[in-house]
């Protein structure tokens, strides 16, 4: 027997702001170890559940309920080098997004500092028409296109292509960011959020947004990770007692 208290469904529930079925769930799919039963059959939890269960909160306020969910279960099934590959593998995707929104704010700036060259007319202008704005070669344009930077109309009966005013801007981004290096991947999310946000001052604005979001997640994160250093500290010693206990006993 372990010297840890005794502690009904409804401890834990009361602990968590959740109900007692909550509990019961979060034990079925393994975010607390498994808890022993009385004869009748009643769970019974233990201080040990009562830092998992708020390990598991602390964690999914930074890496959200799946992948939390997903790395509390690794670690009562046995496998702390694949919870902790969870963990690697999250940071590891928010340092990418970071990458992203750090290279979309740099292709902004450079647009910017780019003052735009006036259309040689109004209305609609042929591939040809741009790509001599641009200085640029006509299948320059035609592998952006296919690369599914730039989507320009076609005039009904010849089936030339279109471009519009927002068509040459976009052009006129992935010329700018091309000259700079960026990929084609990182010119892409640039110029749905440019289009979605309808200005590059809204996508200036998404931009900061998203970034103070991500901060707030890796803050997140970071007291997640210490949460969960925690609890795998209590599981091992407690581990080391129960060993020892046994080999008293022996």
């Amino acid at each position: 027997m372990t010297n840890e208290r005794r502690l009904r469904p409804v401890d834990l529930a009361r602990l968590a702001g959740v109900s007692t079925q909550q509990i019961r769930n979060y034990e079925d799919a393994g975010v607390l170890p498994p808890a022993a039963r009385t004869e009748s059959g009643y769970r019974v939890f233990t201080d040990t559940h009562r830092s998992a269960l708020l390990a598991y909160r602390v964690l999914m306020r930074g890496y959200g309920p799946l992948t939390a969910t997903r790395i509390m279960r690794a670690l009562h099934d046995g496998d702390v080098p694949g919870a902790l590959a969870l963990v690697d593998a999250a940071h590891a995707a928010l340092h990418e997004e970071r990458v992203s929104l750090r290279a979309a704010s740099e292709a902004l700036e450079l647009l910017a500092a780019e003052p735009p060259a006036p259309l040689p007319r109004s209305g609609g202008l042929r591939i040809g028409e741009v790509a001599a704005l641009l200085g640029v070669r006509t299948s320059a344009l035609r592998v952006w296109e296919g690369a599914g930077l730039l989507t320009p109309g076609r005039e009904r009966g010849t089936g030339y292509r279109v471009y519009e005013p927002a068509d040459v801007r976009d052009a006129r981004l992935v010329h700018t960011l091309r000259r700079s290096h960026y990929l084609f991947d990182q010119i892409r999310p640039v110029l749905q959020g440019l289009r979605r946000e309808g200005s590059s001052d809204a996508l200036r604005a998404a931009i900061a947004a998203r970034g103070a979001a991500l901060t707030a997640r890796t803050r997140g994160m970071v007291e997640g990770a210490g949460a969960l250093h925690a609890y795998l500290d209590r599981v091992a010693a407690a581990g080391t007692a129960s060993t020892e206990r046994t080999g008293q006993d022996s």
